[in-house]
């Protein structure tokens, strides 16, 4: 067979004629729209709250919402109103527009006004709001005012936020980073602790953002004492136009020493936020409130006048616990008033929660003073207030157990300044120990590196199993309050913490802007066949989700990822078991995550989707170092495997949180990958199993067409939509690869081409060859190529993809005659399946069609006759009762998911 010539086999135009007519074959339940349809005139779209509590006490919630192409220019404005038809005020920006420069995404930020359960987003011009917020630069302050609180950012300094006022009255200041490093770590009862206290210096503050609605200021810098600086962090503060608090983002990335073997190192024993909150009230008007269980919440005074042996009066008693100023003493009974001095005074507390299953509190007057046990529980809120009858700072951490351990203190709240510190890793805890967990057994080759995969699926190298590089980020909100809050503000504060509102658009309006390739559609159960489908989609995400809390998946750096491989005889996933322990994105199951988010609009699996994309896209990607750009493959640590490779890092999964939320720090991970090509300079990902002599040159660099290329154009093609600052690159990159791919004897079949980084350009091989792999399209591949197909007028292109997803699943006989050699032995045809889908309806070619559900049901992966549901474990069994399904694997759950969303959008209607 000759190599594919750069016309198409089909022409274009019977292509898309093919194609038209098998679409409108398929249906309604067909996401992919037929070649030529018009669009219809943009219609208003009705956006609602994730969770049924609304906005509650969050300062405000920011949304993206998508437009079909050419529905509206890019720099269109929008307007939002109630049901009733009350406007609310709406600040909208492009997140990105169609490569015909209309609108693709908007964002929409809405700031603390009475809200509805629902809005309606029309073209217009958005109300103004009654206090907007404002941003002024002052010499070495930036002033942030939203009309009800006014809070001074430090541009220098180890102060982020210099204070923060209501009125005239200050209610915070000095607001800053804590780290507490450990230079040695000790097993046993031996040995000498030493610490050493770092605060923030501020490198760089910046307003991203100045209004009228929402105001954002990001300060950068790393974390000094004396002449060391480490650690560096990057915050944003978000503002909202009459909010009454502000939301931070926190990240910080790891760029210490830890060495396997050795007890010495930058061990981090303490890492947190901190605030100074001024104390004018007198102590028996002083409040201290710590989130328990649930709503619940430790209610206390400093000085505190109930239960005494004396009576102040019942009024007086109930005034201090709702938090309400006390009358005049000299009302009280005078055997209490003549005796306040002797009632000490509790000055400092703290509540600590070092697991998932249980928190204590305590206080004590003082410092140098014993601690008094003052209760506990098992999952605090991570929230708290300090302050008095005439104002103080409400404060919260969210995913403060889940992301343990996580501490909240409040210390001198006696004195004139009380001082408040949120604890992203307690100081109560053992310290932060990242070291490599062996020694590499005896694997000092290639090839005895090679050996730790058939027997642990681990690949080990000396060097490459460190955190050097990975971040974390986290998220806390403040209120500045003009009087101690009642039960239910705090209530409301505390579910806002937990769970900060979030506005989103249907998945009508997700489905019909036909973005992310338009491969999902609404669930649709008219069928038993569609039905049972959608019975194990729904099955298999309630398994994970419940697998979280009894395995306990949690942790600083764990919460958010899931494990790879389910070990049946210890009834115990393979946790301990090299490449069999934590997933990172292996087959991406981030993506399958997304779109049963997208086709269904739950909340809980935005959640979940949610903290995967915080984890996979920090703590197992590297931020800094040689390997900047790189993600980690998946191990019993999630940097500990030396596979380094473009696959993890991919901006594929990062895409919708983006678009979905805006999210600025998930913003800067995306962008941060567009010169990730010249990682192939610093790390070759075949370094162990090239059989020829291979030197990266920076002209001639050997880059696969699946799992490296797609995670470059991904990350290409976010920034060329955006209008990044290096969108012209990104741009001529993904058109010049994809043109030079289709260009390739046998198109994507090649597997692989000599990459030029200063051309953006890959070489045209002279002879064709085959280099298929079972991985190279299930890591976004086909979502990824669907969205350029449909996005870059490309013949050449879509045909060689067109032509490897004919190909992949047919017989061995077919691929020879095609390509004059067969791929060889491959697996995930089930994952695979989808590929089919999506060329029949390209193509309009029902044996595709059929194929697709061939391969669906009756090839690798899950069954129908699986047995699809769950079993009853125990103890002695297993370490806390649950439950268990042995035949789940992350792997094939991530290609079931994905291949039975698509598989329905595309070929619903022609189900067998």
């Amino acid at each position: 067979m000759s190599p594919i010539s750069r016309r198409s086999l089909l022409s274009a135009a019977a292509a898309a004629g093919a194609a038209a007519q098998f679409s409108w074959a398929l249906g309604s339940n067909t996401a992919q729209a037929a070649p030529g349809a018009e669009a219809t005139g943009p219609q208003p779209v009705t956006v609602k709250w994730l969770e049924a509590d609304g906005l509650g006490a969050a300062p405000g919630t920011t949304l993206g919402v998508p437009w079909p192409k050419g529905a509206h220019p890019k720099d269109q404005t929008f307007s939002l109103a109630t049901p009733d038809g009350r406007e609310v005020p709406v600040q909208s920006w492009p997140l990105a527009q169609w490569p015909d420069g209309s609108l693709k995404w908007s964002a929409h930020a809405i700031g603390p006004e009475r809200t509805a359960d629902t809005f309606t987003l029309t073209a217009g011009s958005p109300a103004a709001p009654a206090r907007r917020v404002t941003v002024t630069t002052t010499g070495g302050t930036i002033t942030v005012a939203t009309g009800v609180i006014t809070a001074k950012l430090g541009r220098s300094g180890s102060s982020l936020v210099k204070s923060v006022t209501r009125g005239t009255t200050e209610i915070a200041r000095d607001g800053r980073l804590v780290l507490l490093r450990q230079s040695e770590i000790e097993d046993g009862d031996q040995g000498r602790e030493t610490y050493e206290r770092f605060e923030s210096v501020i490198r760089e503050t910046r307003v991203e953002q100045d209004g009228p609605v929402r105001a954002v200021v990001r300060i950068d810098g790393k974390h000094r004492r004396g002449n060391r600086s480490w650690l560096p962090f990057s915050v944003r503060l978000y503002f909202y136009a009459g909010a009454e608090s502000f939301r931070m983002v926190h990240t910080i990335t790891y760029d210490g020493t830890q060495e396997p073997g050795k007890a010495s190192g930058d061990f981090i024993r303490g890492l947190g936020v901190r605030f100074t909150v001024p104390m004018r009230d007198p102590a028996y008007d002083r409040h201290i409130r710590l989130g328990g269980d649930g709503t619940g919440m430790l209610r206390e005074a400093v000085k505190g006048v109930t239960g005494l042996r004396r009576d102040p009066g019942a009024a007086v008693q109930a005034a201090q616990f709702e938090g309400r100023k006390l009358p005049d003493p000299a009302t009280w009974d005078q055997r209490v008033t003549s005796r306040l001095h002797l009632v000490p005074d509790w000055g400092d507390y703290t509540l600590s929660q070092l697991s998932a299953d249980g928190f204590t509190v305590r206080k004590r007057t003082k410092k140098g003073h014993g601690w008094i046990a003052a209760g506990g529980g098992r999952r605090a809120s991570g929230f708290g207030y300090v302050g008095g009858a005439s104002g103080g700072l409400s404060f919260g951490l969210r995913d403060f157990w889940q992301k343990h351990p996580a501490g909240l203190d409040i210390r001198g709240a006696h004195t004139d300044s009380a001082e408040v510190t949120l604890w992203l890793w307690s100081p109560e805890a053992q310290p932060m120990d990242l070291r490599f967990y062996h020694d590499g057994l005896g694997q000092d080759t290639y090839e005895e590196q090679l050996e730790g995969l058939n027997i642990t699926y681990e690949d080990y190298e000396p060097g490459f199993g460190t955190p050097y590089g990975i971040a974390r980020t986290g998220e806390l909100l403040f209120w500045a309050h003009d009087s101690t809050p009642g039960a239910g503000t705090l209530a409301k504060e505390t579910a806002a913490v937990r769970t900060p509102p979030q506005l989103a658009a249907p998945p009508a309006q997700l489905v019909s802007a036909k973005v992310f390739g338009g491969l999902f559609a609404e669930p649709d159960r008219s069928t038993p066949a569609k039905a049972r489908i959608e019975d194990h989609l729904d099955f298999l995400f309630t398994y994970y989700r419940d697998q979280v809390d009894m395995r306990r998946w949690y942790g600083f750096w764990d919460y958010g990822d899931i494990m790879h491989s389910y070990d049946p005889a210890r009834h115990q996933w393979r946790y301990d078991v090299g490449g069999y322990a934590w997933d990172n994105s292996e087959l991406s199951p981030d993506l399958w995550l997304w779109y049963a988010y997208l086709r269904s609009g739950r909340a809980d699996i935005f959640r979940f989707a949610e903290a995967m994309t915080r984890h996979t896209g920090e703590v197992d990607v590297y931020h800094l170092g040689e390997w900047a750009g790189l993600g980690t493959r998946h191990g019993i640590q999630h940097y500990a495997d030396s596979a380094k490779q473009q696959r993890i890092a991919n901006t594929t999964y990062r895409r919708f949180y983006y678009f979905l939320t805006a999210d600025e720090r998930t913003g800067d991970l995306m962008h941060a990958n567009v010169d990730s090509d010249e990682t192939f300079l610093a790390l070759d990902p075949l370094r162990k199993i090239r059989t020829e002599p291979y030197t990266p040159d920076r002209n001639a660099l050997s880059i696969g067409f699946g799992t490296d290329w797609s995670g470059l154009v991904s990350a290409w093609l976010t920034e060329w939509e955006r209008g990044g600052p290096k969108a012209a690159k990104a741009k001529a990159r993904v058109l010049s690869t994809m043109e030079t791919i289709a260009a390739q004897p046998n198109g994507f079949v090649q597997g692989s081409g000599l990459y030029d980084l200063d051309t953006g350009r890959f070489a045209v091989a002279e002879e064709p060859k085959v280099g298929v792999s079972h991985l190279s399209a299930v890591f976004g591949l086909n979502e990824l190529c669907a969205e350029l197909i449909d996005l870059v007028d490309m013949p050449e292109f879509k045909e060689a993809y067109l032509d490897y997803c004919r190909y992949f699943n047919a017989t061995k006989a077919e691929q020879a005659a095609r390509y004059g050699s067969h791929f060889g032995s491959l697996i995930l045809f089930q994952g695979h399946s989808r590929l089919d889908a999506y060329a029949a309806v390209q193509t309009g070619d029902e044996k595709l069609a059929r194929r697709a559900w061939e391969k669906f049901y009756n090839s690798d992966g899950y069954k129908e006759s699986a047995p699809w549901v769950t079993e009853e474990v125990g103890g002695p069994v297993t370490l806390v009762p649950g439950s268990e399904a042995n035949w789940v694997h992350t792997n094939d759950t991530a290609l079931y998911g994905l291949a039975a969303i698509e598989n329905l959008a595309l070929l619903g209607d022609r189900m067998p």
